[in-house]
């Protein structure tokens, strides 16, 4: 059950030499050679004496020139005979290195070093729990992640990783003491989510001990905790209680002058005898990916939103190479080794890396994962979620490319014919192979300066209603270049496009052929058609803005005088519709689908109520789309902006921003919103279009 011996033993270092000399940490910001050296040679004697009288203290000898020796917890993590010296994260500590070598070489100890780069502050970052069953190790600020599997394999211990996220809690002993019998004092608000839930998972309810702020500030978890006895520098009387309610005596001995520092009782001594249980112990469930990323990096965002990502999701990254472009036109090159707390978070953390362009790097690149369908409409649960990005999978160790882009499908594969599709989860055959996993997958992300330069006059970004008519010359323009290389622009509509009077200006965009597919709900097509019939959208007079008598009927006498017909282009046959947005889709046979709803009223014949058919209605229009207008039509925008590729243009536009936010978020390029009335954004861009046509002509 211990190292062989009854007596406990623990290693303290003499203030002699001890001063605030420099600033690596919160706590000694405002405390450069304002502590006391008198007061900490007799706090720290005082609790040297505390420990003494129940347990051994040897001594490390101090040193001249660094002053942080004192703080033993750092010298290295110990278990039996064996001893992983630390390597300091600021060079203002890692003069101390040598002569905790020294001194556990002295000692017989077997001393283990860890890589050259990694990390590691000793038992202030890892923390033995006091039944032997496992090590809890911190990581965020001082240690490196990277350093837990050889901490794992030195002790054959399982090793549990701890995220910190408060700066003022640099190590894991600031904020976390585990005690006798299972228990575990800690402070939650210092790491992160899944952390908390590990701690949860493995500590029982009754055993954690949790601690707010006020007890948090004054390190009342940087305790040593002998047996029943808790030595700590202070505790409010509602901790002591709770502590004592446990069966553990609380000693406070006030170490004041060493919180200036940032440490205090655990900081000031390193345990030498540590529990050993002979179980064998499943080993570190860490895992490692080198990770590559190409680009504008640094212009475009993309290396701070990758680390955001990397450390938002619990795990840790090492930049192992970095070469910046020297031009403009130059990209970017990184390579990250990202490590996970464990397998399936790292899987989880590299899926979303490649969403954005990362990719691993062809040395260490195997083909693509494939696992066989074996119930119709249902992949296999770890398949891999597509987004809009262009990507590539490889198969017999070629990179083959995904047709049929979208967000949110599953990757079919043909390993035969070396082909590989998008396809939604309900589509899926019963022996076909499906991607699965991270490997063997890219996403492309870069395009030619040229074409991106196209289409970046707003910055992929949101605008407001001042900068609207630039926002008009742009879209005329690409409208304009767009129809005369014979492109695919499509319009996204709703029934506002209506009621603000923009009717009329959406036919003729369509009479003058710059729209080559119209895709809405029932709703637009029924008030468009009102307006024709009626002159009123909603029973609204649309030229004075006021209700007309028994206008309320209009939608309803409209809709049934088109089922009359048998569909919209009979009722155009017939000569009965005359005008209008779908007058002009119906005589330029220009294709249209409209997605039904809960909420439709009739609905038109046109009108698909099965939505999976009006999914699939509304993908086929969408196939080789190189602009999308998507006016103040949300349900139906989102749904589009979901299942179209990256490279195709976005325009949303609506009144609210929310909607246009939603649609330039989806993290392409290629998306601009516009904060406005459509109905004037629509007036302002069939008047630009005709200028631009007069300047053509007098040209």
């Amino acid at each position: 059950m211990t190292t062989g011996t009854n007596t406990l033993r623990y290693l303290m270092c003499p203030p002699t030499h001890y001063e605030v000399d420099y600033i690596i940490n919160p706590w000694m910001e405002g405390n450069v050679h304002r502590s006391s050296r008198e007061r900490a040679v007799e706090q720290w004697e005082a609790l040297r004496q505390i420990l003494g009288s129940i347990a051994d203290v040897g001594l490390v000898e101090a040193q001249m020139g660094v002053p942080d020796l004192v703080f033993t917890a750092n010298a290295g993590l110990v278990l039996g005979q064996n001893v992983v010296l630390s390597r300091f994260f600021h060079p203002e500590r890692q003069a101390e290195e040598p002569y905790f070598r020294a001194w556990f070489e002295s000692q017989g100890y077997t001393v283990y070093d860890l890589p050259s780069k990694l990390t590691f502050e000793g038992a202030g970052d890892a923390l033995f729990d006091r039944e032997g069953r496992w090590l809890w190790a911190g990581y965020g600020f001082r240690s490196a992640l990277e350093s837990h599997p050889f901490l794992a394999k030195y002790f054959d211990i399982e090793v549990l990783s701890l995220r910190l996220i408060d700066s003022r809690f640099y190590h894991l002993d600031t904020c976390f003491c585990p005690l006798a019998e299972g228990y575990l004092l800690y402070y939650p608000a210092a790491f992160n989510d899944i952390s908390n839930r590990l701690i949860e998972a493995r500590v029982s309810p009754d055993k954690r001990i949790t601690i707010g702020e006020p007890d948090a500030v004054y390190f009342a978890c940087n305790a040593v905790n002998v047996e029943r006895t808790v030595i700590v520098n202070r505790v409010t009387a509602e901790l002591r209680s709770r502590l004592e309610g446990c069966g553990f005596s609380v000693r406070e001995t006030p170490l004041d002058e060493f919180l200036k520092a940032g440490g205090a009782a655990k900081c000031l001594t390193l345990r030498l005898t540590e529990p050993v249980r002979n179980l064998e112990m499943p080993p570190v469930q860490v895992a490692t990916r080198l990770v590559e990323l190409r680009g504008h990096l640094l212009d475009s965002g993309m290396m701070t939103e990758v680390m955001d990502l990397v450390l938002k999701n619990g795990a840790s990254f090492q930049i192992q190479d970095f070469t910046v472009g020297t031009r403009r036109q130059d990209a970017s090159v990184a390579r990250l080794l990202v490590t996970g707390t464990t397998a399936e978070g790292l899987e989880g953390v590299l899926t979303e890396l490649i969403d954005r362009g990362a990719v691993l790097p062809e040395d260490a690149t195997a083909d693509a994962e494939l696992q066989t369908v074996s119930q119709f409409g249902v992949a296999p649960q770890e398949f891999f979620v597509t987004n809009i990005y262009p990507t590539e999978v490889r198969i017999g160790g070629r990179w083959v490319r995904v047709d049929n882009q979208r967000m949110d499908g599953a990757i079919v594969v043909d390993p035969v014919h070396l082909s590989a599709r998008c396809a939604l989860l309900r589509d899926v055959q019963v022996g076909e192979q499906v991607v699965c996993g991270v490997e063997g997958i890219r996403t492309l992300h870069q395009k030619k300066h040229q074409e991106r330069e196209e289409f970046t006059f707003m910055g992929s970004g949101v605008s407001s209603e001042r900068r609207v008519e630039l926002v008009v010359e742009q879209v005329a323009w690409q409208l304009r270049r767009t129809r005369e290389r014979g492109g695919k622009t499509i319009v996204v509509a709703g029934p506002v496009v209506i009621h603000t009077g923009g009717g009329g200006h959406l036919a003729t965009l369509i009479r003058e052929g710059y729209i080559k597919a119209l895709l809405g709900g029932n709703a637009i097509a029924v008030h468009d058609l009102e307006q024709a019939f009626h002159g009123t959208s909603l029973g609204v007079d649309l030229q004075r803005g006021v209700s007309v008598q028994g206008g309320h009927r209009h939608h309803l006498k409209t809709i049934n005088l088109i089922r009359a017909c048998g569909g919209i282009a009979q009722a155009v046959e017939q000569g009965l519709l005359r005008s209008g947005i779908f007058y002009e889709c119906v005589r330029k046979e220009i294709p249209f689908a409209l997605a039904g709803s809960i909420r439709d009223d009739g609905p038109l014949p046109e009108t698909q109520m099965d939505l999976l058919k009006a999914q699939t209605e509304y993908a086929e229009l969408i196939e080789g789309a190189e602009m999308i207008l998507m006016l103040s039509s949300m349900l139906h925008s989102i749904g589009v902006g979901n299942m179209t590729p990256a490279g195709v243009k976005m325009v949303c536009v609506d009144i609210n921003p929310a909607v246009v936010t939603k649609l330039a978020d989806r993290g392409s390029v290629e998306s601009v919103g516009v904060v406005t009335d459509v109905g004037l954004f629509l007036s302002l861009l069939v008047r630009q279009l005709h200028h631009l046509e007069g300047d053509s002509s007098a040209a």
